[in-house]
C-alpha cells in the first residue's frame, strides 16, 4: 500500500492549474478580489437579531412610560408622542378624521411611538387640518423622539398647511401608518 503524499498531490494540482491559466489571468483575479473585498460590508444583510430595540422600562422614554391607550382627548394617548398643536379629537374631529369646514394637509410629518398594550412600535403620521381658525382645546407639545429643524419631516415646529386653501392651521391628527419594526 503506497503512503499518502500531500505534497505530491499538490504539487500536480497547481502544475495542472498553471499550465490552464495566465500569469495576467491571475493578476486580474487578484485585482477583482481586493477591489471587492472592502465593499462585501456595505451589501444589504438582513440584520434583524442585531437591531432589536430596547423595550425594556429604563430605555423607554418619559413619554413613553405614561402613555395610555383609553383617552384620545389626552396628550398622553400613545399615538401623541410626537404632536404638536390642537388635538382634532377635541375640536370636533378624530385621531385621523379633520372636523368639518377644515381640509387636511397632504404633507404631514412623522413619530414612531409605542403601543403601552403590546410594546410595538408604531410609525404615525401627523397631518395638520386647516382652513378654520386654531382650536384652542386639548393643547399639546410632545417632542418624542424629535429631531431638529434640518430634517422636517421629524419636525413638529412647522405648519404643516402646505398645499391646502388656506395656510390657517386648524388641529392635528395622528393616522396609524404601520408597525415600525
Amino acid at each position: 500500500m503506497k503512503k499518502f503524499d500531500a505534497d505530491a498531490v499538490c504539487e500536480k494540482l497547481l502544475r495542472k492549474q498553471a499550465g490552464r491559466t495566465s500569469r495576467r489571468s491571475l493578476i486580474s483575479r487578484l485585482g477583482i478580489a481586493l477591489v471587492a473585498a472592502p465593499v462585501f460590508p456595505l451589501l444589504p444583510v438582513s440584520r434583524a437579531e442585531a437591531a432589536k430595540p430596547d423595550r425594556s422600562p429604563e430605555a423607554k422614554t418619559a413619554f413613553a412610560r405614561s402613555a395610555q391607550t383609553e383617552d384620545d382627548t389626552e396628550c398622553t394617548y400613545w399615538r401623541y408622542c410626537a404632536i404638536d398643536g390642537a388635538l382634532c379629537s377635541c375640536c370636533g374631529g378624530g385621531i385621523h378624521t379633520c372636523p368639518a369646514g377644515s381640509e387636511p394637509s397632504p404633507v404631514s410629518w412623522v413619530g414612531t411611538c409605542i403601543n403601552p398594550d403590546n410594546g410595538k412600535a408604531y410609525l404615525i403620521a401627523y397631518r395638520d387640518c386647516c382652513g378654520k381658525p386654531m382650536c384652542n382645546q386639548c393643547l399639546c407639545d410632545n417632542t418624542d423622539r424629535e429631531t431638529q429643524l434640518y430634517t422636517p419631516q421629524l419636525n413638529n415646529d412647522i405648519i404643516w398647511c402646505f398645499g391646502t386653501q388656506s395656510m390657517q392651521y386648524h388641529c392635528s391628527t395622528a393616522v396609524l401608518v404601520g408597525g415600525a419594526e
